[in-house]
This record gives C-alpha cells, structure tokens and sequence, in this order.
C-alpha cells in the first residue's frame, strides 16, 4: 500500500482536506520535491482543489531548487500569476515572510520534503512561515509528508543554550525521527500559539518504522545535493564536514558520502576508523565548485550496507576526528559566517555546542563525549512523545 502524503489527499479531493483550500486566498511555500506520488506539482493541485493561488514562497535553494547551499534567493514579480517571493535572502530577517506578503491570504499552504536532520533548513522556514502568518491572522496548513529516514531512531542530543540558529531553530536531535508536521506542531505548542493557528494534514498509510523506500513514493531531490535516499541516509553526519575545511563532496555527484582534503590519504583514514553496519571505500576526487574546486583530494566514500545498523552521526564525528589526528597541522574549522551566524563556528551549530570542537582540538577522550551524546538523544526520545502525530 502506497502512502499518501498531505498533498497526495488533497488532490484526491479529499473532503476533510479540500475544505481547508476551496474559495480561499492562499499563499504557497513549496520546492521542486512539492509533488504527489504521480509528480503533479503542488501548485497545480491546490488550483485543482478550487484554491486561489496569490503567492509562491520560495525556501532556501529557491522555488525551483537550483541556487546551491547558502546563495541567496531573490524573489520576483510576474507579468502573469502569482508572485514569488524568497524566504533565504540576503539577512536573517529575510528568512520569515513579511506581514504586506501576506495581506489578503487566508492561509498559507506548506507542502516541502525534509530530510530528517535538524540541520536542513525546509522545516524551520515552515517554522518562520507560522509564526509570522500566525501574528497576521493568517491560517497555516502543512501537508505532511514522510521523515525519509523513518521516526524510531534517534541520533545527537539537542543544542546547549545559545546554539540555536537556522540549522536549528529549535532543541531537538540532530536525526530527530519527525515529520514536517510533528516539528511545526512542537514549534506550535512552545512558542504558545493558538491551536487554530496550524492545521496539519496527516498522510494516510505512514509508519513510523518506514524508510521512503518503503512508501511507495517517488524521490525528487529536494535540494540540489540530496540526489538520492542513499545522501539522505549519511547526512546527519555527512553535513557535520560543512564545519570543517574538509570538501563534503559538494562538487561530486555523491555529496556527503564522499568526501576528503587534498591534505589526507584514503586508505590511512579508511584504516583509522570501523564502522558498523558501512564501509568506508579509499579514493581521490577532485570538486568541480566549492571547497578544494579543481583539486585532488584523498578520502572516502561511505558505503552503508546496513541501514538499520548504522549511525550517520556518530560516524562522521570519529571520522572527522580521524581526520585531524591524521593531519594535525591542516586546518579544520570553518570560521566564515555560516547561516548568517558570524560569531560562533559552523561546527558549534551543527554539533549544538563548543564541546564535540573543543574535544577534537585537545586530543580528548572522544568516546566519553559520544556516550554523553547518547544520553542527550536518550533523552530527547523520551521528551518529544507527546510530539508524535503517528504510532
């Protein structure tokens, strides 16, 4: 049985789901990923159900998700239908809609592909969405879809205070086992809004034992470096390596699951670290844009070959440490502004603290940092139930 989305119900012109939509003014948040299980747009859908479209909002990467990681968005005016507006420009401030976008909507419609780590972005532009449509009285509707890497693991314990950023705008773990409708949900309830003031269209058919493969869907890739289930699958940990000068194999066409330095030899690092339920691969690549650009690079590839073993986060946190016990004179951390934020390392944000960066760079017990790591997520597993929108 496939599993239908949020979106998938609302152009089966489900009754409890067209109310929501027919005769009424909408704004739409979406991306390329914005598709029911036959690829119909969302755009086309909700035009389908009787909705007046107005505006298009566009997230990071942009409405047709071709602008890479972290390149701001401008939006647009069109001679003929609804104007796009960008929610990633050139300040944080740009990251929520302002109030005249949303003049004249009754609601806003959300209907974007998460990953399942707290580092990817879509879910905390749904968050902004709310809250700033929430303050115009305007109604928000998040069409569900499914956490790609299912919602019984968890991995990474939640931020320490004032490590919040847009890699994470709320406490919750790095592989947080949520939909897009259970985050923005939480995000409800804590920031005291109105229950009235989100409605969340439940999928039929969804476990939360389920990987995507599992439901029946078809992949889009959501962004320009998540091509495939398989990126997915490494990138609670393989999005760690943004923090570092380390190429995370932006430039390939296996971001994340490859990725290396020109200052480190694959096969050294390869022998450095074991992990359970992957093998890591020796090579050499060279990225055609961003870190290392047309420059040999030795590294890895990680390949998963048990997914319900394996732990992306943990594993990239003794890869990285790997790395610099191999190279201890190359640099590491990223210190430019990341996610707009200057005064912090993009490492600290990632991890959601100072501690993973000081331990590494003092040659610390690594071990005692990843078993406090656990008891943090341990936690959080217990703390988020009364999250959950599914069994």
């Amino acid at each position: 049985m496939r599993v239908a989305t949020g979106l998938d119900r609302l152009a089966a012109l489900d009754p409890e789901v067209v109310r929501l939509v027919r005769g009424r003014r909408v704004g739409l948040v979406v991306h390329p990923a914005s598709v029911t299980h036959a690829l119909v747009h969302a755009r086309r859908v909700v035009e389908a159900a009787g909705g007046e479209l107005r505006a298009l909002f566009g997230p990071e990467h942009g409405l047709e998700g071709e602008a890479q990681d972290m390149i701001h968005v401008d939006g647009e005016t069109r001679a003929k239908g609804p104007v796009v507006y960008s929610l990633y420009g050139q300040t944080e401030a740009d990251l929520s809609p302002r109030r005249a976008w949303l003049e004249g909507l009754d609601a806003i419609i959300v209907d974007l592909q998460d990953v399942g780590a707290r580092y990817y972005t879509f879910v905390w532009t749904a968050v902004l969405v709310l809250e700033a449509a929430a303050a115009a009285g305007v109604h928000t509707i998040v069409l569900d879809r499914p956490n790609p890497l299912g919602g019984e693991v968890v991995e990474g314990m939640p931020q320490r205070p004032g490590y919040r950023s847009f890699v994470g705008l709320r406490d919750v773990a790095v592989r947080h086992g949520l939909t897009i409708g259970e985050i923005v949900t939480r995000a409800r309830r804590e920031a005291g809004l109105a229950d009235d003031a989100l409605t969340v269209v439940p999928m039929q058919g969804y476990r939360r034992c389920m990987w995507f493969d599992e439901t029946g869907l078809p992949w889009v890739l959501p962004s320009p470096n998540m091509p495939t289930l398989e990126t997915a699958t490494v990138y609670p940990g393989g999005c760690l390596v943004e923090g570092t000068l380390l190429s995370e194999g932006r430039g390939t066409t296996r971001p994340f699951e490859i990725w290396g330095a020109p200052w480190l030899e694959g096969h050294e690092l390869a022998a450095a670290v074991s992990l359970d339920g992957a093998h890591l691969r020796p090579l050499s690549f060279e990225p055609t844009f961003q870190k290392h650009a047309r420059t040999r690079c030795g590294g890895v590839q990680v390949h998963v070959t048990d997914r319900a073993r394996f732990r992306s986060y943990e594993a990239y946190l003794r890869l990285i440490a790997a790395a610099v016990r191999l190279a201890p004179a190359a640099p590491r951390w990223r210190t430019e502004m990341y996610e707009y934020v200057t005064d912090r390392p993009a490492i600290d944000l990632l991890t959601g603290g100072p501690e993973y960066r000081a331990c590494v760079d003092s040659a610390g017990a690594l071990d005692d940092y990843l078993e406090a790591d656990r008891r943090g997520a341990a936690a959080y597993a217990i703390e988020r139930r009364d999250s959950l929108l599914y069994g």
